[in-house]
């Protein structure tokens, strides 16, 4: 058993000379054993230093890197993409108006007067913002020259939290598969665009062309509730002048 020593305490017998030596010894292994550890960890950093400083140097590479690519090639993308889109867009505003529509549609698409159509600026500048955008412009023009599988495509690749726009894709989605009289698939994509972003403008409407596909269907309960929904959320649309008629339709049905 260990015993308390005073400071100054000198061993008188044999055998506590021999435990202060044991003790002494013990001592200084534990020192010798730290000193060599601290030499090996320090020569580990000398022996692996150029790693350690390339792997630093790797990191902030990336990191310089990324901000460099946002900055001297992300952004002028972008613009340099709005800036050769214009012309196409103008094509599609003008289509929308129902001046020459298709030939103008056809141009949004390919292009025309030398500049690039929205197909040329998604092939072009994929993976920027006026890339998607131009998904969204190709979707709609395809839609209206009634290319169904492809404005499903390109509206399919179009991206956006936008409080019309995005449900205004969606809905575009069903109205290309009721086109091809793919019923459930558009009744889906409708119910997606009333849930994408409630509002008064998208939202009725989709639900009323959801309502009317669902009587195709005979899907008869779910036509009524979302018709009620326009009844009772959205009385001041334009949809809710014809709720009435066909709830009472529908109620008979059931």
């Amino acid at each position: 058993m260990a015993t308390y020593k005073k400071r100054g305490y000198k061993p008188k017998t044999k055998k506590e000379k021999e435990v202060v030596v044991e003790e002494n010894s013990a001592t200084a292994e534990v020192f010798n054993t730290l000193d060599e550890g601290a030499s090996k960890t320090e020569e580990w950093f000398v022996n692996n230093q150029n790693y350690i400083i390339g792997a630093i140097g790797a990191i902030a590479l990336v990191v310089l890197g990324y901000l460099g690519y946002d900055k001297f090639i992300a952004e002028p993308n972008q613009k340099e993409a709005m800036n050769e889109m214009y012309q196409a867009k103008k094509y599609f505003e003008e289509a929308v108006s129902g001046v020459a529509s298709d030939s103008l549609y056809t141009m949004s698409l390919n292009g025309g007067e030398g500049k690039y159509g929205m197909l040329d600026i998604i092939d072009q500048y994929g993976g920027t913002p006026a890339a998607n955008l131009a998904n969204y412009y190709a979707g709609m023009a395809y839609l209206n020259l009634k290319d169904y599988q492809n404005a499903i495509t390109y509206l399919g690749n179009f991206d956006s939290d936008a409080s019309i726009q995005g449900p205004v894709a969606t809905g575009a989605i069903g109205d290309a598969f009721v086109q091809l009289e793919q019923y459930a698939e558009g009744l889906e994509y409708y119910e997606k665009a009333v849930s994408a972003n409630r509002n008064d403008y998208t939202t009725p409407m989709y639900l009323m062309k959801a309502a009317r596909i669902a009587i195709r269907l005979e899907e008869n309960q779910k036509a009524l509730d979302y018709l009620k929904r326009i009844e009772s959320e959205f009385s001041s649309s334009t949809e809710a002048s014809q709720v009435e008629v066909l709830i009472g339709m529908v109620e008979a049905k059931l």
